[in-house]
């Protein structure tokens, strides 16, 4: 199995849990079998890679107006378009549920990519001093927090 192939999977997977899990935290997303979820991530997934960046191109001035914050308006329409398509198999019931739901999927996927190192979402916590390299020759600044 190829390493695309294998990312790619491991991103649909990590997309579907956080979509599972929107429909079960967030009333007003409603999917019949395993399989119309599957269809639906896999299709959110599409739409996300070719949509989204235009999406995001054309609204960069509020992206940049409400820091960033835009995003889960862009999320909550793709989501929202998702439901649409797929209905009634995929039903996303309104554009405040599709915005919640985007909110929870954006926060699940954070966690996931962070747990599974995937999609270049890391967290490090670390406790205590940074440890100094002894043999550093300040080749660039580096900010202690």
């Amino acid at each position: 199995m190829s390493e695309k192939f294998k990312e790619f999977l491991q991103r649909w997977l990590i997309s579907t849990v956080a979509v599972l899990i929107a429909t079960y935290v967030v009333p007003g997303i409603h999917y019949q079998h395993w399989l119309d979820l599957l269809v639906a991530t896999f299709i959110l997934g599409i739409l996300n890679t070719f949509v989204r960046p235009i999406l995001m191109f054309v609204s960069l001035p509020l992206l940049i107006f409400t820091l960033g914050l835009f995003t889960l308006i862009i999320n909550a329409l793709l989501l929202y378009f998702v439901g649409y398509l797929l209905e009634p198999k995929f039903k996303v019931d309104s554009f405040g549920a599709a915005f919640w739901a985007a909110l929870v999927i954006t926060i699940v996927t954070l966690i996931l990519n962070s747990l599974t190192g995937t999609g270049g979402a890391q967290i490090k916590i670390q406790r205590g001093k940074p440890r100094r390299d002894d043999h550093d020759e300040g080749d660039g600044p580096v900010i202690d927090v």
